[in-house]
């Protein structure tokens, strides 16, 4: 791997080899008080360097072979990529049985901290900032899937791997379950791996994954960040509703004011939240050949107005008898039943 690459929207900078030893400084010997986070993976640690920058630190819980696939393929696929919407590796380390990797701490940790976590009563997040981190996304994933030879499938994209700087400023993170697409290939069959709610239908049924379910991930997103709601609400003991099943039948009734997210206090722009939403639907088309490709999303989110009026008239947003096929109420009974692990980003504590 080479540390060195041509980047899009970032700035070139060596990553490198850490040693265990300077990672136990950091963090204070990977102290209780230092713990941002943990999930199945294992835990996450902020540090301090001896230069006084900020990190934090992957930290896997066992060594397996599984474990050793996945710190292999994050750090591989961090060192190809370059973006200003994607967190950046500063290192690994590997060590005995020891495997941790080591990023930018985000000083405002993620997505899902502000929507539905501790930083959730706060509301931070206004219209302008949550207009931002969606471009910001969209434009990172646009850039694994069209400037990275081979093409890279995210395959866990959701709020809690979406990272914050210190501007609010979106940073995709989490590559651990990420795919490398081959040219000409239209998509890999894999193990099921990521975050119910999330997963596109042919990718939870099937394992049949592509750029067409990050596409799908996104769309959800979308709709959490607008509304604040996340993406599979209960309402029952055995019943499951989507986002999508709660925000279509407004969309058809142009009950748009009702799907805005209340800590805003009415304070948004009408005509760029209808944006939002519709995009977000259209992502999370049941069908993946009626989804958009990523760079699609971004033209739309950034107002092409040609595409938007096309979308408007979408016969899913038409109030019809029988177009309610792509409504998504799951039943825990008949979720699929491929292993599906719900990992938490590491430098989020969520």
């Amino acid at each position: 791997m080479s540390s060195q690459r041509k980047t899009k929207g970032k700035r070139s900078r060596q990553w490198r080899i850490f040693s265990l030893r300077e990672l136990q400084l950091a963090t204070n010997n990977f102290n209780y008080d230092n713990k941002l986070g943990e999930g199945g993976f294992g835990s996450v640690y902020w540090g301090q360097l001896w230069d006084g920058s900020q990190i934090a630190v992957k930290r896997l819980k066992s060594w397996s072979n599984k474990a050793e696939m996945e710190f292999s393929v994050e750090v591989e696929i961090l060192a190809r990529v370059r973006h200003q919407n994607l967190l950046t590796l500063r290192g690994y380390c590997a060590e005995g049985q020891e495997r941790l990797i080591v990023y930018d701490y985000m000083i405002n940790l993620s997505l899902l901290s502000h929507l539905h976590g501790p930083h959730s009563a706060e509301c931070h997040l206004d219209w302008s900032r949550r207009m931002t981190i969606a471009v910001g996304a969209a434009e990172g994933i646009f850039y694994l899937h069209h400037y990275v030879t081979p093409h890279i499938i995210h395959r866990d994209i959701k709020a809690s791997n979406v990272l914050l700087d210190g501007d609010f400023k979106a940073q995709v993170a989490d590559f651990g379950f990420a795919k490398l697409i081959p040219d000409g290939a239209t998509h890999v069959t894999t193990r099921v791996m990521g975050t119910l709610g999330y997963l596109a239908p042919e990718y939870a049924m099937l394992g049949k994954a592509s750029e067409s379910c990050d596409v799908y991930s996104f769309g959800i997103l979308l709709l959490e960040l607008a509304s604040g709601k996340k993406p599979l609400e209960k309402l029952s003991s055995t019943i499951k509703r989507s986002i999508t099943d709660w925000a279509l039948p407004l969309v058809r009734e142009g009950k748009f004011n009702e799907l805005v997210d209340l800590r805003l206090n009415g304070k948004y722009v009408e005509e760029e939240l209808k944006r939002v939403v519709l995009i977000g639907l259209i992502c999370a088309h049941n069908q993946s050949e009626k989804r958009p490709t990523m760079l699609e999303v971004v033209e739309l989110l950034k107002g092409d107005t040609e595409k938007f009026a096309a979308l408007e008239t979408h016969e899913m947003f038409k109030s019809s008898p029988g177009l309610e096929d792509n409504l998504d109420i799951i039943s825990e009974e008949k979720e699929p039943k491929q292993e599906i692990e719900n990992v938490r980003v590491l430098t989020t504590g969520n």
